[in-house]
């Protein structure tokens, strides 16, 4: 490891544990939740119907609940995933590292393709999508999207989702007022921050990194 890769990392480290303290020393008016887009998956959502974490996906995560621990340093903290394979591959380090529990829930699921699409065409069809906005794909992925704002809005204890890239930019686009698809391009892994106030109030206290990758 160079000086200058250490010095990144313990600068990363010590970024991650003032959020934790910021969280503790707020606790008893806040709470915080965290959406955790899934790893790199191992096939396509055009190859396979529900695949796991490839060998980086794995690295991910492994990293990625390091840097949950630190968020969430001295809390406890509910675990939920989406139903899908890759989420829960993503969600185990972190279980295992709280020796906690994964709940495994719906609401957090992948946006459907619609009825008719065969699977080689999913992956051109979400392209499209991404392109618009939830009033042009109609009511039923309306419903969808306020269907993940809902759950997300009923959580009452500090809580890491792990979830999927359109599902965690529903939730963005709820909370800044824009019906967009994709509102940010957030990476494999990445953590996105919300504080929700005694209230029930949310707000965007971090978005999650940003990269061009794959929409597999």
């Amino acid at each position: 490891m160079t000086f200058s890769s250490l010095h990144l990392e313990l600068s990363t480290s010590s970024k991650l544990a003032k959020v934790g303290q910021r969280a503790i020393a707020g606790c008893l008016n806040s709470l915080q939740i965290a959406l955790v887009r899934h790893g790199r998956a191992s096939a396509g959502w055009d190859t396979a119907v529900d695949p796991g974490l490839d060998d980086l996906g794995r690295k991910q995560a492994d990293e990625t609940a390091k840097k949950l621990d630190l968020i969430f340093v001295g809390q406890p903290v509910q675990i939920i995933s989406s139903p899908l394979l890759r989420c829960q591959q993503t969600a185990e380090p972190f279980s295992d590292l709280r020796t906690t529990p994964v709940r495994v829930c719906a609401e957090v699921a992948e946006i459907p393709s619609p009825s008719g699409v065969e699977m080689s065409g999913r992956v051109d069809w979400l392209r499209v999508a991404m392109q618009g906005t939830w009033a042009e794909l109609g009511g039923e992925y309306v419903e969808f999207r306020d269907s993940v704002v809902k759950f997300v809005r009923s959580l009452e204890t500090s809580t890491v989702v792990f979830s999927h890239f359109i599902a965690i930019n529903a939730v963005i686009g709820s909370l800044t007022g824009d019906d967009r698809l994709v509102i940010r391009s957030l990476d494999n892994c990445s953590v996105t921050l919300l504080d929700r106030d005694s209230a029930g109030n949310l707000r965007i206290a971090q978005t999650g990194h940003e990269a061009d990758t794959l929409i597999r």
